[in-house]
């Protein structure tokens, strides 16, 4: 793994009001003195009960210190050092708190980083980012195992009758998880809230590249899922590379390559030089 030399500024942020109110972790690294102004900032959006620290959070941000760009981690609610209820999260209320992490930060530019479900949050935020008007301009996307409609197209046609069961007798289920001793737990209002959220229903327009990264031998989102998200994205410049033996989690040294080559792909498409 990379050293960083600097560590990166730690702020909170309050997203939501009354009882809805909920404390945003942020880690900032700011871009180097000698970094041109037209220089994205690397934006991270981690995957469903991941965190800021994870192994490619941390390798984005040492590729942002390495080429002075800026980074931009947080933690969802309930995850990592957020506040906020974990069985409170749905795909709506952590494209908010996305959505408030950028207006407090106000880069110009960005490149959008998504792992997993963090791939579903990139591609809505990025229509809720050009809906509004407002805000920065996504100049690149790299998309690494990214599960968008999840819940609808990975989770519900599998599901048990004993999870079914559960999700209407006591609005969840869980599932062994293979990253942690803690089972996934996936609540009703998640499912519900993923069908106001789909994106694979029509063209999706990012208005910039994207580089999808996918392991086929991904356990958790089958490499089928990626091809039929190309099919979705017509009108973008798409890479797609897939990794015969890669995972789900990609964070092998080469895995991580992979990621940073095509993050400094996307930076260099809007016009900074000595990349």
């Amino acid at each position: 793994m990379t050293t960083i030399h600097s560590a990166p500024r730690a702020e909170t942020i309050t997203v939501g009001n009354g009882g809805d109110a909920r404390d945003i972790a942020l880690l900032l690294r700011p871009a180097g003195p000698a970094s041109e102004p037209s220089r994205p900032a690397l934006v991270w959006l981690g995957g469903y009960r991941s965190d800021m620290s994870g192994t490619k959070a941390i390798e984005m941000d040492a590729l942002a210190a390495e080429k002075g760009l800026a980074a931009i981690r947080f933690d969802y609610s309930g995850h990592g050092a957020s506040g906020g209820a974990f069985r409170s999260g749905t795909i709506t209320r952590w494209l908010e708190e996305a959505l408030a992490v950028l207006d407090h930060v106000a880069p110009q530019s960005v490149v959008l980083v998504g792992s997993s479900m963090g791939g579903w949050i990139a591609l809505r935020l990025v229509q809720a980012l050009a809906r509004r008007g407002l805000g920065p301009r996504v100049v690149g996307m790299v998309l690494i195992a990214p599960a968008p409609d999840f819940t609808i197209e990975l989770i519900e046609p599998n599901l048990s009758d004993v999870e079914r069961a559960s999700l209407a007798e006591r609005g969840y289920f869980e599932e062994p998880s293979e990253y942690s001793p803690e089972p996934n737990i996936f609540t009703r209002a998640l499912i519900e809230d993923g069908r106001a959220n789909r994106v694979l229903t029509g063209i999706i327009q990012t208005g910039c590249p994207v580089h999808i990264l996918q392991g086929m031998a991904d356990p958790d989102v089958p490499y089928a899922h990626a091809l039929k998200l190309m099919e979705f994205l017509p009108a973008d410049d798409v890479v797609l590379t897939l990794v015969r033996d890669g995972d789900h989690r990609l964070s092998r040294p080469e895995d991580i390559a992979r990621m940073k080559a095509a993050i400094l792909s996307m930076a260099a498409t809007d016009g900074a030089p000595g990349l």
